[in-house]
Formats: C-alpha cells, structure tokens, sequence
C-alpha cells in the first residue's frame, strides 16, 4: 500500500511516518514544505496526479499555542483551510478511497460539557483565543465527510487531545503549554533562577496525549474495518476523539514538569495572562468500544520528552 503521509516532518506526521516504517512499509511518500508547498493548490493537484498513492494521513498543519493563534489568526485559519481543501480534493481527484485527517479538540464549544463527546460539535460558541485554527479544523471534518457523502470514499477524521513528545516545537513563544514549561524549567534550573513565573490562575484543567499513542491511535482508526467504523460513526457525525481520559490542572502539570527537570524553587502564576477554555477533557468512549486506548502515562512521557529536549537542544540552551 502507497501511503502519502503529508506533515512529516511535524511532531504527529514524524512519529506516524515512524509506525508505518516499523510495519514493514517501504512504499511511504513524503514531501518536505520546500519541495511542497500546500497552500498552493496547483502544486499540490499535480503531485497527486503524479504519486497517485493509495492512501493519504493528513497531518500537515499550522500549530502554536495561545500567543501564537491571538498573534497570527489570520494565517492559522488561511493555511489550515487552505492544506486540507487542498489535499482532500486532490486526493479526490486522483482516485483515493481512504484518507486519514488530523483535527484537535479545539473544534468543541468553550463551554461544552465536559468531558467532550463527538456531538458537541457546534453546539456553542468556541474558545476566542483559537477560534480561526478551529473553525478551518471543523471545515476539514466536514470536508472529508462531504466528499463520503458525494463521492463515496472513506475520509476520516481523529481529534487528538492536546499532544506532547519528540520532535515537538520548544520555541519560548509559539509553543504549547507543556514544551514551554519544559524550556522555562530547564532554563530556571540551569540559571539557578528561584521561581518560574506561568501564564494563568494555574486551574484550568488539561489532557494530554503522548505522540506515539496519537501515532497508534491514527493507524488504528484508519485500519478499521469499513462497517465497523461506520457503526461507531454518523455521516455527519464521523470524526473520532482521541485523548487518554485523564486531566490535570496547569498547576499539577508545571509540578510533573519541575519534578522531572530537578527544579526546587517556588510556581508564581500571572492571572493577568489568559487562562483560556477552564476544561478541555475529551470523552473517548467510542475510541475505547472500538478496541483501541493510550498506554503511555503522563509523567513517564514528560521525562521522554525532556530527555528528546536535552538530546536535540544547541549547546547554548543546555548549559549556561
């Protein structure tokens, strides 16, 4: 089977291009930002004529975390509507069945009862801070699933939690909470720094998902059987939550964070800062009924991400 996996090089993309390697695949294609750029529809319609790959994981996407979506909402939404209109009628348009795409937990309202099943979807008002990256996440769920409708392929979409591990983005302004709090620990640790200092009231409660399990949960979904996943799922209602079931508050993930990086000194939290949505614990049942669940513990995957960061960080980061 000739997979296109398009992102990677990203975090997700990188980690799922890894599973499929260790099946045994060797018809796997990919293509760098460099050599494709997916925001030009041209270039990406030609190349799917070309490679014409029997299957396609979409997991190229533009990503940051609260700074980053309040700073750039207009190329969040515009580059994330524009890869997977892009790819997903492309992929139509070469003749692919079966398509895997990658959305997040963003899609569900800011209010939504918790934790989120898949039929929160549009029933209320989103989170304002990443409303433009949600609504072009909720546009490529209802893409694949009109392209079903229409065309009969079997496009299918998964809702990761928030997501950590290798090959994650440790940037000090355009990460996610939990690679910043690794960075701002380390470097207090190695400054010898006696507080860190955290956006927020510290209460908001979180989910996160280690890659390699958001990998094997992909491969999982997109390897159900036809009507199996079609029992599990509506026409209109097709997309699937992946998480672990488990949340934490900000402050019980910057103490896991402090524990892992040997940092002894004192948690401030700025309430001046946004906290965003309070809750974000997505309800992962109908992953769970169809056979599949996370493994990979909280903490133990914190300590795996810290060691990548020690492994991958210049010189100057690591040590003063």
């Amino acid at each position: 089977m000739r997979i296109y996996v398009a992102g990677h090089r990203g975090m997700v993309g990188s980690a799922i291009l890894r599973q499929l390697e260790a099946q045994g695949l060797d018809e796997l294609i990919t293509r760098s930002s460099a050599e494709l750029d997916l925001t030009d529809q041209s270039a990406v319609a030609a190349f799917m004529q070309e490679v014409r790959p029997d299957a396609v994981i979409l997991a190229a996407a533009k990503v940051g975390g609260i700074l980053a979506n309040n700073s750039y909402p207009a190329q969040f939404i515009y580059e994330n509507l524009m890869m997977e209109c892009n790819v997903i009628h492309a992929a139509w348009k070469a003749g692919v069945q079966k398509l895997l795409q990658l959305g997040s937990s963003c899609i569900y309202p800011k209010l939504a009862a918790q934790p989120m099943a898949e039929d929160a979807l549009l029933t209320g008002q989103l989170e304002p801070t990443n409303e433009p990256y949600a609504i072009a996440k909720i546009a490529g769920i209802k893409l694949c699933e009109s392209y079903n409708r229409q065309y009969g392929t079997d496009y299918r979409s998964v809702m990761p939690t928030n997501l950590y591990g290798p090959g994650d983005n440790f940037h000090p302004e355009n990460s996610h909470v939990l690679p910043a709090l690794i960075r701002r620990f380390h470097e207090a640790v190695r400054d010898g720094q006696e507080d860190v200092v955290i956006w927020g009231s510290g209460t908001p409660r979180r989910e996160f998902l280690h890659v390699d399990d958001m990998a094997a949960a992909s491969l999982f979904v997109m390897g159900l059987d036809r009507v199996k996943y079609s029992q599990e799922t509506q026409p209109m209602l097709s997309h699937i939550n992946v998480g672990t079931g488990i949340d934490v508050t900000i402050r019980e993930l910057a103490e896991t964070v402090a524990r892992v990086t040997g940092f002894a000194g004192r948690l401030s939290f700025d309430t001046s800062k946004p906290d965003g949505t309070p809750r974000k614990l997505l309800d992962v049942s109908r992953l769970k009924r169809l056979g599949w669940q996370a493994t990979i513990p909280l903490e133990t995957g914190v300590k795996e991400t810290y060691e990548w960061f020690l492994n991958q960080a210049p010189d100057a980061l690591r040590a003063k």
